[in-house]
């Protein structure tokens, strides 16, 4: 069998997330339409008869790095391409080429390990800026085109990588694991879905810098699972659009979560969400 470890590695927004849940068939990192939404080197892990992959997920590069959060994100995405064996490197050719891609690809010519040019979003036709990444299919190992939303070419994506893969026995034991994170506890987990869904209820309306701290995870005597948690963001403007008129927002944000969070569980949870404004939480994010 064959086996070893992928890090997949691009700006925001490219895809990274859609693909790895895709593949997986289990949401692992969230996907949403901000960038920086991937906050952790989340790993997960891809069986089948040919061997294993353990994925590593890194979050979307900052072309600048203008506060805290981005200073620490950055080296993050570095880090995960150490001790890989393999660099699946995601594009989308549905945006001009910039500062934050050449970022990108600084970071993926540093490796000495095989890699792989993805280009994503190939069901979409126009815009196309594919020209502009034509130089990049020499500096890779092998270039292939998929859709990571429709699942377009996945299979040949997979086929690709294994082919780059080394023999050698199993990396990680599944035997006695139910879910795909390996190093996501229950507490993060459920603070990246309530993330998530801030992001998508708000959209452009408040900038990523809101981060999620669950303060008690409980299963009652009826069974419930009880969560309280607390959306911190830095300005009292931004926890008014957070909160929305007459709380309507922060009550479709914790509805969404509570929903998947019962999917995800298979128990019935009840959210207490509070939003809170905190200036420097940044600083211990």
């Amino acid at each position: 069998m064959k086996s070893g470890i992928v890090a997949l590695i691009g700006r925001p927004n490219v895809g990274k997330s859609t693909l790895l849940n895709h593949v997986l068939g289990q949401k692992v990192s969230i996907t949403s339409p901000k960038p920086q939404t991937t906050r952790f080197n989340i790993q997960a892990v891809y069986e089948d008869d040919r061997g294993q992959i353990v994925f590593v997920d890194t979050p979307g590069i900052f072309a600048k790095t203008p506060d805290a959060l981005s200073r620490r994100i950055n080296p993050q995405a570095e880090h995960s391409l150490s001790g890989a064996n393999l660099v699946v490197y995601l594009i989308d050719h549905t945006r001009e080429r910039d500062t934050e891609e050449n970022k990108a690809l600084g970071i993926v010519r540093k490796t000495t390990i095989p890699k792989i040019l993805v280009i994503n979003k190939i069901d979409i036709k126009k815009p196309t800026h594919i020209v502009q990444y034509k130089f990049m299919e020499d500096e890779v190992d092998a270039v292939v085109q998929i859709s990571a939303l429709a699942g377009k070419n996945i299979n040949r994506l997979m086929d690709t990588i294994f082919s780059f893969l080394p023999e050698g026995e199993q990396l990680v034991d599944t035997k006695t694991r139910t879910q795909p994170a390996l190093n996501l506890d229950s507490k993060t987990f459920i603070s990246e879905i309530i993330r998530e869904k801030a992001f998508l209820f708000l959209r452009r309306e408040v900038p990523y810098t809101l981060t999620v701290v669950v303060d008690e995870v409980t299963e009652r005597n009826n069974g419930v699972l009880y969560m309280k948690a607390r959306i911190l963001t830095s300005a009292d403007r931004y926890k008014a659009m957070i909160v929305g008129k007459g709380g309507v927002m922060i009550k479709e944000i914790s509805m969404a979560a509570r929903k998947e969070l019962e999917t995800a569980t298979n128990k019935k949870v009840y959210v207490e969400l509070t939003v809170e404004t905190d200036p420097h939480w940044i600083e211990y994010a």
